[in-house]
């Protein structure tokens, strides 16, 4: 399936989240927070701003981003999980 975010909306494929901690303990999937990191998929053209003029999105395909616990909405394509959220909503990118 093909998906094509709209305006300053980014298409994020979740990472896994770790499966032990640092100490070695591996963690049941009950008590998984879901990651706050993921890959971006997909990228919209941008947002307009107020004088009319098209402002472009800083995040590209293939960037590792931060994002709210809670951000996005979820979605499922191709059987992958995968988040729509606003450009606003990722906290940052990681290098």
């Amino acid at each position: 399936m093909k998906f094509s975010p709209l305006n300053d909306r980014v298409l994020v494929k979740r990472l896994e989240s770790e499966e032990k901690t640092a100490g070695g303990l591996y963690i049941p999937d009950t008590a998984k927070e879901k990651p706050s990191k993921g890959q971006v998929v997909a990228v919209g053209p941008g947002k307009l701003a107020e004088n009319g003029k098209l402002v472009a999105t800083t995040v590209k395909a293939g960037d590792l981003v931060l994002f709210n616990k809670y951000a996005g909405t979820e979605i499922k394509l191709d059987g992958v999980d995968h988040l729509v959220m606003r450009e606003d909503d990722i906290l940052g990118v990681i290098a």
